[in-house]
């Protein structure tokens, strides 16, 4: 099956021809490039809805994370957003001059920090949060509720596929 691809991912035409590999690998670029479009869709959305905020995703990602009490560690916050540390240091430093978060010291190892939201990152996250949500809610309307189960049913099917493919190609080197 070759898929035409059009911008905006409003029209994806089909047409059937026989499956050689080359056909396959064709098939799953296209299938990649209709995943590429719709994540930079959300992307977009969801940047247009957190800039009254001042937040990226990433730091609206963060504030997510965060708790009042125990914190993160840098080090976590970067493996869990998958940054370098250095974007995680930045993020953090930006948030704390808006004193939405702040470093404390970590109780189990005086040479780190720990990372906490503050009460005012927890109203901040909070308002984001509900604004996020109700252009979600708008923006996954165009699909019925049995269209939303079956989308969460193909994302479960296509993640689980996704890890053992990721298993195996780990073990192949």
């Amino acid at each position: 099956m070759v898929r035409s691809w059009v911008r905006g991912g409003s029209h994806v035409a089909e047409r059937r021809r026989s499956v050689t590999l080359e056909g396959r690998i064709m098939d799953a670029h296209w299938d990649l490039q209709l995943f590429q479009n719709i994540t930079v869709q959300l992307l977009e959305g969801n940047r247009l809805v957190l800039d009254p905020f001042q937040l990226s995703s990433l730091q609206y990602t963060t504030l997510l994370l965060l708790d009042m009490d125990e914190g993160w560690r840098l080090t976590d916050l970067s493996e869990r957003l998958l940054c370098e540390r250095s974007t995680v240091t930045r993020i953090i430093d930006a948030l704390e001059t808006r004193q939405l978060v702040r470093r404390v010291p970590d109780p189990e190892d005086r040479r780190s920090q720990r990372v906490t939201i503050t009460d005012a990152g927890a109203t901040m996250r909070e308002q984001a949060h509900a604004a996020l949500e109700a252009s979600l809610i708008q923006r996954f309307g165009c699909l019925n509720e049995d269209e939303r189960h079956q989308l969460r049913r193909l994302h479960e099917k296509l993640t689980n596929g996704l890890k053992v493919e990721g298993e195996k190609t780990a073990e192949t080197f």
